[in-house]
């Protein structure tokens, strides 16, 4: 397989856990076992569009138990022979080589995958974020040996980057320390935050300068974060910013922030 593989430095490390549940795009070629006309693999493959029941295949990393996944699109057919190219968007932990055998099984002729590519992790896309080792090379030795750091910036993304897709909310500094110590986040430190947000999603939280604090899981709904005046609003799952970057303003007494 090629295509799209993000790579996280450092601290950033603590942001692929966001990764790995995020959707994925492939493009994948099919070779068909047998001839079959093109309405009935058009037809057969729009069938899978939406919820289906998976089992990973016997060369895989997580147990072999059947599983839900969701299927977003296929597109961008074409046919070549016995070739079918097509553009799948997918739930995270979906095996595209299990869906393509399971798409030749409903042909009835049976199917394989010949080749596939990633073109997008998350919010990561092939056309505008992926870079090879020889340009990560290049951007590095410009900035050693001239100081350059432009080429740099270009190949190495924020962390933040990694985050656009899920919930944000961000916090006053007051709060910020506080956070970075591994307390939950209390309303009172909310300064604003994204709608549509339920109890249990994954969310990032953020500092009024836009630089990723920590990752939690909501505690309630956005509406009851804005209707409310006390109580946790988020459980802090994993702190990305280190302790002592903002000044401490908080009760040490207590896993939350006060006002």
């Amino acid at each position: 397989m090629t295509g799209v593989l993000p790579v996280a430095l450092e601290n950033a490390t603590k942001t692929v856990r966001v990764l790995l549940l995020a959707g994925k795009e492939y493009i994948c070629v099919m070779r068909i076992h047998s001839e079959v006309s093109e309405e009935k693999v058009r037809k057969i493959m729009k069938e899978f569009i939406g919820e289906i029941y998976q089992r990973p295949p016997l060369v895989s990393s997580v147990r072999r138990r059947v599983r839900k996944r969701t299927i977003y699109y296929m597109n961008d057919i074409e046919f070549k022979n016995e070739y079918v190219l097509f553009r799948v968007g997918c739930q995270s932990g979906t095996y595209i080589r299990k869906l393509v055998f399971d798409i030749g099984e409903a042909l009835g002729c049976g199917a394989h995958m010949a080749e596939l590519r990633r073109t997008r992790v998350g919010p990561f896309t092939e056309d505008k974020c992926l870079v090879t080792l020889y340009d990560l090379s290049d951007a590095y030795s410009s900035w050693k040996e001239d100081g350059d750091e432009s080429h740099l910036r270009k190949v190495v993304q924020p962390m933040e980057n990694a985050l656009t897709l899920i919930p944000q909310i961000y916090i006053r500094d007051s709060a910020v320390d506080a956070i970075c110590h591994g307390a939950d986040l209390a309303l009172p430190g909310i300064l604003r935050l994204e709608s549509g947000i339920k109890p249990m999603d994954l969310v990032g939280i953020f500092s009024e300068k836009g630089e990723v604090v920590a990752i939690g899981k909501a505690l309630m709904s956005s509406g009851e974060m804005v209707g409310l005046d006390h109580g946790l609003a988020v459980n802090t799952s994993r702190v990305i910013m280190p302790p002592g970057t903002y000044a401490p303003m908080w009760h040490r007494g207590s896993r939350s922030f006060r006002t």
